[in-house]
């Protein structure tokens, strides 16, 4: 059973999870030869004040800040 974890900034769109989850879910069962009802797409919204990188939470000012 694949499992794929999205975890990405909040702000997209149901519709746009359901494009994700569409493609996710036709293109991983083609490539890994499963069948599509067994694959499984968890999204995970997580606030820039909870994600850092380099020294920085994406929440502070810096060079990240053109990041969706």
């Amino acid at each position: 059973m694949p499992l794929v974890h999205i975890e990405w900034f909040p702000g997209r769109t149901v519709e746009q999870k359901r494009e994700v989850l569409e493609v996710l879910t036709r293109e991983l069962s083609r490539i890994g030869e499963c069948r599509p009802e067994t694959i499984t797409v968890l999204f995970t919204d997580v606030s820039r004040d909870n994600w850092g990188r380099n020294g920085y939470l994406f929440s502070d000012k810096y060079e990240y800040d053109d990041q969706p």
